[in-house]
């Protein structure tokens, strides 16, 4: 039954069934008919905001110190990084002109075929990849919250905790966008509230390390932050996944500016948080390091904090994993493949926690994914820019031979080369679990981020000119 709670977002009240709170979501990768569109740019700000108020981020700016750089420096690195929330953004319009989610839409990029592919790696992989280190996050937090309610904290109880953290938000994932819409305005005000009082008046505002880095080593740090950061919104290429319910007349401009502003405000204000508290405590262990600037009656309510926003967070990213599962060619409902990332994810989580090292193993993956990221996200961009934001949506939904996107052998070869391209030219330039003959050249700055982007950006449009800049004509 739907929900009765007045919905606080304009536009959500009159949605259709398909797309109310408190309702399984009955949408997956199919078309969204003009009929079930409804709401305004607006709400993509809560939704965004309250997904970029987590653990993982205060974690993040932490690490910016810990590289050795200043608070200053740090600063600069991280409003640098969040800059690329932008192209989230941009992503999004996608979204109601074709009425279809990011992983349907990149088959203009890549053929019908090409795209599962695109999809079981840059789609489901990394998304579920993002699923475990958030849920590793909420469950750091979550394992204090239990041992300070008496609870021994043994494998066994680790274990319940992080698939109790998991079934909640799988549980919000599988209703999907409506109630995602529904539950992030309060979730976002809370947390900011929370993350603020963690470390005020405990910041060295003037903090700079005991040996400041300098020369190629300080912009080889710089450089290594940006990229560390810009991991974030890079990780969202299905940013379409959540306005495709918005109508396709929606301001392109209103789209990429809620987006990217719902993003980049709270995400530069919790990374800051993170930096903030490194300038006076040890963030190697970030749970105990913040623990030792909370007052003692606050702890709770912080670490509850820490676990719901990272549960926010981790109801979209899995959202787009069961779409992307979908889109894979597997004919499953949205909810099983939800259930199913889940599963895989919570796998993943008890391996980082259980086994590994938590912040490295966030560090290394974070800054090794823009190899394929970054390219991934350039490619996009481009499409969007070559099509001018036009796309058939009820063609893109159509996986029939000879169909308008099957190009060649269900491949589109332009887009798979360019990618390809991007993936190898950023692979030569990285710099982090292992160092790519161009970063050795270049003293281990690590240029693989940019080097990526625009390699794949260039030989998308040289590899689409052939195709009339379109391709949508061409057929096996």
């Amino acid at each position: 039954m739907a929900s009765t709670i007045p919905d606080p977002h304009p536009g959500t009240a009159d949605a259709p069934p398909s797309d109310r709170p408190v309702r399984i979501e009955a949408h997956g990768i199919d078309h969204i008919p003009d009929a079930d569109r409804h709401g305004k740019a607006r709400e993509l700000f809560f939704v965004w905001a309250a997904a970029n108020v987590n653990y993982l981020s205060l974690v993040v700016g932490g690490a910016l110190i810990l590289m050795g750089l200043s608070l200053r420096q740090a600063l600069a690195v991280l409003v640098m990084g969040n800059l690329f929330w932008v192209l989230t953004g941009f992503l999004a319009v996608s979204g109601p002109a074709a009425g279809a989610p990011s992983e349907v839409i990149t088959r203009a990029m890549y053929g019908v075929l090409g795209n599962r592919v695109n999809n079981a790696i840059v789609g489901w992989m990394i998304s579920v990849c993002y699923f475990a280190l958030n849920l590793s996050a909420a469950a750091v937090a979550a394992f204090s919250l239990v041992g300070k309610c008496g609870i021994p904290t043994t494998t066994g109880v680790k274990v319940v905790v992080v698939v109790a953290i998991a079934a909640l938000t799988l549980t919000i994932s599988v209703y999907g966008h409506a109630t995602i819409v529904r539950l992030y305005l309060p979730i976002t005000a809370a947390l900011t509230a929370a993350f603020a009082v963690s470390v005020a008046g405990h910041t060295d505002f003037d903090y700079v390390p005991a040996k400041p880095l300098t020369g190629v080593d300080l912009w080889a740090t710089l450089i290594a932050g940006v990229t560390l950061i810009a991991s974030g919104p890079l990780s969202y290429t299905t940013s379409a996944d959540f306005s495709r319910y918005l109508p396709s007349t929606t301001p392109r401009k209103a789209i990429v500016g809620w987006t990217a502003i719902g993003s980049f405000l709270p995400s530069v204000v919790v990374c800051s948080l993170g930096a903030f508290a490194a300038t006076t405590v040890d963030m190697t262990d970030p749970q105990a390091a913040l623990e030792k600037i909370l007052p003692g009656w606050f702890t709770p309510v912080f670490l509850l904090a820490l676990v719901l926003g990272t549960i926010s967070i981790n109801a979209l990213t899995a959202y787009s994993a069961g779409l992307a599962l979908q889109a894979v060619g597997i004919r499953i409902r949205r909810s099983v493949s939800v259930l199913f990332d889940g599963t895989v994810a919570v796998a993943l989580t008890l391996y980082a926690l259980l086994v590994s090292n938590f912040l490295d193993t966030v560090s290394n993956v974070l800054q090794l994914t823009v190899v394929l990221l970054g390219p991934s996200m350039a490619i996009y961009a481009t499409d969007i820019l070559l099509r001018h934001n036009r796309y058939d949506g009820r063609a893109l939904t159509d996986e029939a031979p000879g169909s308008t996107f099957w190009y060649t052998g269900g491949v589109n070869w332009a887009g798979a080369g360019a990618l390809v391209a991007g993936v190898v030219a950023s692979a030569l330039c990285v710099n982090t679990l292992y160092t790519g003959p161009i970063a050795a050249a270049l003293g281990g700055v690590d240029l693989a981020l940019p080097v990526g982007m625009v390699v794949a950006s260039t030989a998308y449009v040289v590899l689409m000119r052939p195709l009339g800049g379109l391709g949508t004509a061409v057929r096996a």
